[in-house]
């Protein structure tokens, strides 16, 4: 997670806050084939995940061949198992549009499932 600590509580809290339900943090996904990818924030119960990008600025993890052909891996494998991925950048999580969308997304699995 490219997350300061200060930023993810300031998400957890902003989450209570707004009435979306507490995500679990660094959640553990894809055990069954063989993989221990995280999501930086997941809500399980409705396959909705929330990942934070970073790198985009400068030549990071994620903008590297292997990183980004593992990234593709991963969200993939996410989307073959029924999650729905949601991607921001670190200075978007804790805003207005961010909490908007995580609401509509867990709002869509709700009705859908």
């Amino acid at each position: 997670m490219t997350v300061s600590t200060a930023d993810g509580i300031a998400f957890d809290k902003l989450c209570r806050v707004t009435g979306i339900s507490v995500p679990v943090p660094e959640y553990k996904f894809a055990l069954t084939h063989g993989r221990q990818w995280r999501f930086d924030w997941a809500w399980p119960q409705q396959r909705v995940a929330l990942e934070v990008e970073g790198g985009q600025y400068q030549i990071g993890r994620h903008q590297r061949p292997a990183g980004f052909v593992e990234d593709m891996q991963k969200y993939n494998r996410a989307a073959l198992d029924g999650w729905l991925v949601l991607r921001v950048i670190p200075k978007q999580l804790t805003s207005p549009d961010t909490l908007d969308m995580v609401r509509a997304a867990l709002a869509m699995r709700r009705v859908n499932r």
